[in-house]
């Protein structure tokens, strides 16, 4: 009975294919923006928002999605709400702690941050101004995290550590 040849690809084919997929996998590796949490104490919104807009400012270099919750879920039920910040925690490398006296207090924020670390994220901390708040979230302290100042370059290159020690 006959057959074919078997159309198998000539190894210099294959090496050339190869070499083309790892230099497409580098560059999209380079064009990959990391996906970040943001906890905060929902009084410190505006703020958040200012370095959400940052984040999506064209002349920054400062890249991440963020996967936070942008509204406060509508109701009481804490399962119904620990469910869908931890699905937005899971889409995400890097939990960014947006520290304030706020944040410090803030039992959901001290939830969010054991949970990222529960589930193998980074977890990073940001201020604004000169020096770190005096009061920081129990669960941050507890957990040895690293906080910044809030400025760009700092930020960026403290979400990339995170993702990458995570």
């Amino acid at each position: 009975m006959g057959g074919s040849s078997g159309g198998s690809i000539p190894s210099s084919d294959i090496k050339s294919l190869e070499a083309k997929a790892k230099k497409l996998l580098a560059e999209a590796k380079s064009d990959i923006s990391t996906h970040v949490f943001i906890s905060f104490d929902h009084e410190d919104l505006d703020e958040v928002n200012l370095l959400r807009g940052q984040a999506k400012n064209e002349k920054l270099d400062l890249q991440f999605d963020d996967h936070s919750v942008k509204e406060p879920y509508d109701s009481s039920n804490a399962d119904y709400i620990q469910r869908n910040i931890r699905e937005k925690i899971d889409r995400c490398s890097v939990t960014v702690v947006y520290l304030t006296e706020k944040s410090a207090s803030s039992k959901w924020v001290n939830w969010e941050i054991e949970e990222s670390i529960k589930r193998g994220k980074g977890v990073i901390g940001v201020y604004s101004g000169d020096t770190p708040p005096s009061k920081i979230p129990i669960a941050f302290q507890e957990n040895s995290c690293k906080a910044i100042k809030w400025e760009h370059e700092a930020l960026m290159k403290a979400i990339e550590n995170a993702s990458i020690k995570r």
